[in-house]
């Protein structure tokens, strides 16, 4: 069993930054990948950023690369997205999940969070 829990949400100005960050309990989070979803107020859940145990594999949703970075402390079983240069079609909640291999295939994500909301703002 893994728990996930999102936290550092909250509202920026359009062009402003935001890390959010996302503890992994249970289990090391260095034996799962880790990736970041978000969803939006009438929209499906879409894939933003995934990374590997190894961290040598990193995946990007292309309407976040470049903007967007993650990464993992595993030490500190904690898993970033930092956000920068925000738009106001990046507000949601994002939730982060646990998978055995890093993908953008939602599906195989067996553990997530509770989500935490990000508002950009104009």
């Amino acid at each position: 069993q893994v728990q996930l829990v999102e936290s550092g949400g909250g509202l920026v100005k359009v062009g402003g930054s935001l890390r959010v960050s996302c503890i992994v309990s249970g289990r090391t989070v260095s034996g799962y990948a880790t990736g970041w979803f978000r969803q939006a107020p009438g929209k499906e859940r879409e894939f933003v950023a995934a990374i590997s145990r190894s961290r040598n594999m990193i995946y990007y949703a292309d309407s976040v690369r470049g903007r967007f970075t993650i990464s993992r402390d595993n030490a500190k079983n904690t898993v970033y997205l930092q956000m920068n240069s925000l738009k106001p079609e990046d507000t949601a909640v994002y939730y982060c999940a646990a998978a055995p291999d890093a993908t953008s295939n939602i599906g195989m994500y067996d553990y997530w969070g509770q989500g935490t909301q990000v508002t950009v703002s104009s």
